[in-house]
């Protein structure tokens, strides 16, 4: 498999991303979908949501090999978490 090259700054491949997950996706898969992965082509805007990375990833690389892939966790700032946490008061 040929490595994928980047064709964006890491800045425009964020802000596109975000853009993207923002005003496209967003609204989609917002209810019913809490912590679950969405990667996106930023260049289709094409998108899968997977409780595993690797599974959308997979996916969306399927239907568009030579995706650029951003991921995002549905309901979080972050897709993954380094250090302790504290507990959401439900």
């Amino acid at each position: 498999m040929a490595v994928r090259q980047p064709r964006y700054s890491k800045e425009e491949f964020a802000q596109r991303g975000d853009l993207i997950y923002q005003t496209q996706i967003r609204p989609q898969v917002e209810a019913g979908n809490q912590g679950k992965i969405v990667a996106i082509d930023i260049e289709t805007g094409d998108f899968e949501v997977d409780a595993r990375e690797i599974a959308a990833c997979n996916r969306l690389e399927a239907r568009h090999p030579d995706a650029q892939i951003w991921i995002v966790r549905v309901g979080s700032r972050h897709v993954r978490r380094f250090g302790g946490r504290t507990k959401r008061a439900v």
